[in-house]
This record gives structure tokens, sequence and C-alpha cells, in this order.
């Protein structure tokens, strides 16, 4: 399984992302629950605008980050994001 660069991500019917001033940290709250998002897949996810490919999305975390070779993690995470249930893509 792997992601398409030019597919587009965006966030699950559902589900929405925001930071959680009690808990200090970025969550994901669904209907059944909360889930508390580490630093990284909250930079990620917040790019998860249904409007940015996952190549946009990697370039622009590469530029917040100045790093090269983000690709191979931010493409992870979607994979793992994707089959929580918490990312589609279209």
């Amino acid at each position: 399984m792997s992601v398409d660069f030019k597919a587009v991500p965006r966030l699950a019917g559902g589900y929405r992302f925001q930071w959680e001033e009690a808990q200090q940290n970025h969550v994901l709250l669904y209907p059944e629950g909360m889930v508390q998002l580490s630093d990284t897949a909250a930079a990620v996810l917040s790019l998860c605008d249904g409007k940015r490919t996952v190549e946009a999305i990697v370039a622009q975390l590469e530029e917040d980050y100045e790093t090269e070779g983000l690709d191979e993690d931010v493409t992870q995470f979607l994979m793992e994001a994707e089959a929580q249930g918490w990312v589609k893509y279209g």
C-alpha cells in the first residue's frame, strides 16, 4: 500500500481537528471520543484540508521544519491515518 503524491487528503467526516486548551495539545474529536496528537501528527493533519496534494503537504512541512526528505515519514503517517479512518482522499 502506498500514497499517491497527487492525492488530496482531507479529514474524514465526523472528525474535527482542534487545539484542546485543557489538554494543551492538538486533538482529533469524533462522536465516540478524542485522539491526542503528537506535534508532528498535528502538523500533518493541519494541512489535510482537501485542497493540498500529498506532495504539497510534504513540501510545506519541509519548508516549515527547514529540512528535506520527509516524504517517507509523511506518507507512512497518512497510510496509518487512513487505516484509522481519520483521513480520506478525493
